[in-house]
């Protein structure tokens, strides 16, 4: 799913401080604007996702001037936040997906006697072929 929420961004301290009021305890800071702009995303994708998974109600996103009316402090500034589950599930799911595959019969027959982990092998092929640290 796709959504977008307010969020305050406030300036202190040489780094900025974000919170989406619309998602309890979404709070994240990043040292620029690049970086708070991204931390935010992840934490409103994270929580969404979560959110999603565990089948519980998503709030609404409040309205932009909504939101913006409430910010006083000075460096203040409201933002949208765009966040998409389903991207953030293929990024970060953890869980397994069962696989077919073909190997030649010899190469099976070695593996098997030397019990082979043939889940973990391919796991680690499967990093080191996308560059992927292990």
């Amino acid at each position: 799913m796709k959504y977008v929420y307010p969020a305050v961004f406030t300036e202190e301290d040489g780094q900025i401080l974000v919170s989406v009021p619309d998602l309890p305890g979404v709070h994240t800071f990043g040292n620029d604007l690049a970086d708070a702009l991204y931390m935010a995303q992840d934490a409103v994708a994270m929580w969404l996702w979560d959110a999603e998974n565990k089948k519980e109600s998503i709030p609404k996103a409040s309205a932009l001037t909504e939101i913006a009316q409430k910010c006083t402090q000075k460096g203040q500034f409201v933002n949208l936040i765009a966040a998409d589950t389903i991207e953030y599930g293929r990024q970060y799911d953890v869980r397994a997906v069962k696989k077919t595959l073909s190997i030649p019969a010899w190469l099976n027959y070695k593996a098997e006697e030397a019990n082979a982990p043939f889940s973990q092998i391919l796991q680690q092929g499967l990093k080191s072929y996308l560059n992927i640290p292990q």
